[in-house]
C-alpha cells in the first residue's frame, strides 16, 4: 500500500513511522522544503498543501491508496476533499470536514443543537451595527485559521476594528466571527467517536500566556482541574457534538471554558490534538490516537481501552523565545538522557527568525514531562530552568523562562 501524508510536523513524524511499521510506503507533501517530517518519508513533494489540484495530481501520479493527516484541522479539509474526489477512504466526508473546520458553520450547528457556546455574529465585512447587540469584551477570530492566529480580545470599538482587519487578512475566505468573551478556565477534551458513541479519553487544562488580548497556549497538563459536575457536562457535550455533526468513527478534540458551574464550547474538530497532544493522551490514559486514526481510515476497529499508566501528572510544556534568529539548543538532550524530560521535540531549525509570542505557531520546541506529584514536577522544572538555553545567532539566550512555571 501507499499513503499520502499531508503536512510534515512533529505528529506526522510519528504517523509516518507507524505507517511504515505496517509496510505502507509514505508520500509526504508539505509547503516547506525543510519540514520536520521530510527525512522520515519515502517520497517528498514540496507543494502548497492547500492547492487542491496540485496535491490531487500528486496523489494520482503516485497512485496512493489513501490520504491522511493528524493533528491539523484545516489540513483535514484538504484530505477529505481530495479523498472524495478520488474515491479514496477517509474517516470523514468533505461536507462534514467543512462543518468542523469552519468556525461559522460550527457555531450555527452548536446553536441549532443546544450545545452551549457564547453569543456571536458572523461577518463577511465589518458591520458595527450588527455587532452592537453583543457585549464587550468580544473575541475576534478568522473563521478558517489555526494555532490561535488572529484570535484577539477587544475591549472597545477601536480595538475591535483593528483586530477585525487583522483577522480578515489572516482568513483565507475573508470570513470573521465576533463572539462575546466567556471568563473561565480552558479545558481541552480528547475523545474518540466509535460507531457513533463518543468516548472521552483525556481531559486536560490548557494554560495560556497572560497577555491582555491574545490566547496563546504554553502548557497542557493532566489531570485537569474540574469538578465532577463539569466532567459530567463534558461527557454529555462530546456525545451531543458527535450526534449534531454526524460523526460515526472519528477522533474528537473539544476546546471549552468553564467557570465552575457553566461550560461554554469554544470550538472542536474531528482530529487528534495538535503538536505533541498525542503524547499527553498516550502517557495519561494509554491510548494511541494516531494509531487509532490510521485504523479507522483503513476500516479497522481501534483499541480505545483506557489504562492506568502510573503517571500521576503529565505535562506538555511549549518553548517560546524572545525575538531573534535561532541557532541551537543547549541542555535539553542531556535532561532527556537523565530522565528529567521524558521527550523533547524541536519545531524550528537553525536560522529560523523567531517573532516572539503572537500565536501557538511561534513555539520553537516542546517537551513532555512525567511526574509522580506536583512537587516532583516542580523540582524537575527547576532543574530544567537551571540547565537549558535557546541560543540565538548573536550568542544570547532567547528562552522565555517566565513561561516555564511551577504547577
Amino acid at each position: 500500500m501507499k499513503a499520502m501524508v499531508v503536512a510534515g510536523g512533529i505528529p506526522q513524524i510519528e504517523l509516518i513511522r507507524q505507517l511504515k511499521d505496517r509496510g505502507i510506503v509514505t508520500v509526504l507533501v508539505d509547503g516547506s522544503a525543510s519540514a520536520l517530517a521530510v527525512p522520515y518519508a519515502d517520497i517528498f513533494y514540496h507543494v502548497n498543501i492547500f492547492d487542491i489540484e496540485a496535491v490531487k495530481s500528486i496523489a494520482v501520479r503516485e497512485e496512493v491508496d489513501f490520504l491522511i493527516t493528524v493533528c491539523a484541522d484545516q489540513v483535514l479539509l484538504v484530505v477529505a476533499q481530495i479523498s472524495e474526489m478520488l474515491g479514496l477512504p477517509c474517516y470523514i466526508d468533505y461536507k462534514t470536514a467543512q462543518d468542523v473546520s469552519d468556525k461559522i458553520r460550527m457555531k450555527r450547528i452548536f446553536r441549532e443543537n443546544g450545545i452551549p457556546t457564547t453569543d456571536y455574529v458572523e461577518l463577511q465585512s465589518l458591520n458595527m451595527e450588527k455587532i452592537s447587540r453583543l457585549s464587550y469584551p468580544m473575541v475576534v477570530k478568522p473563521v478558517d485559521a489555526y494555532s490561535s492566529k488572529g484570535v484577539r480580545k477587544a475591549e472597545n470599538a477601536e480595538e475591535l476594528r483593528r483586530y477585525y482587519a487583522e483577522a480578515e487578512q489572516i482568513s483565507r475566505s475573508g470570513g470573521v466571527i465576533v463572539e462575546e468573551y466567556f471568563e473561565g478556565e480552558e479545558i481541552s477534551v480528547d475523545a474518540f467517536v466509535l460507531d457513533g458513541k463518543a468516548k472521552v479519553l483525556a481531559v486536560t487544562n490548557s494554560d495560556k500566556v497572560k497577555d491582555r488580548d491574545r490566547f496563546v497556549i504554553f502548557r497542557g497538563k493532566y489531570p485537569a482541574k474540574a469538578s465532577p459536575a463539569v466532567l459530567k457536562q463534558i461527557d454529555e457535550i462530546a456525545q451531543k457534538i458527535a450526534d449534531a455533526f454526524g460523526l460515526v468513527n472519528a477522533p474528537l478534540l473539544i476546546q471549552l471554558l468553564h467557570n465552575g458551574d457553566r461550560v461554554s464550547v469554544l470550538e472542536f474538530c474531528a482530529r487528534t490534538g495538535g503538536n505533541m497532544k498525542w503524547l499527553l493522551i498516550k502517557y495519561s490514559c494509554g491510548v494511541d490516537v494516531i494509531k487509532a486514526t490510521v485504523d479507522i481510515t483503513l476500516g479497522k476497529k481501534p483499541d480505545l481501552t483506557v489504562r492506568d499508566t502510573g503517571n500521576k501528572i503529565v505535562v506538555n510544556d511549549f518553548i517560546y523565545c524572545y525575538p531573534g534568529v535561532f541557532d541551537h539548543f543547549e541542555g535539553f538532550e542531556e535532561l532527556v538522557q537523565q530522565g528529567t524530560i521524558n521527550e523533547f521535540h524541536p519545531v524550528r531549525v537553525k536560522g529560523t527568525e523567531m517573532r516572539g509570542v503572537t500565536s501557538s505557531s511561534d513555539r520553537i520546541a516542546g517537551m513532555n514531562i512525567l511526574a509522580s506529584s506536583v512537587e516532583d514536577f516542580n523540582q524537575k522544572q527547576r532543574r530544567i530552568l537551571d540547565s537549558v538555553k535557546v541560543i540565538s545567532t548573536d550568542g544570547t539566550d532567547m528562552l522565555r523562562r517566565d513561561l516555564l512555571t511551577d504547577l
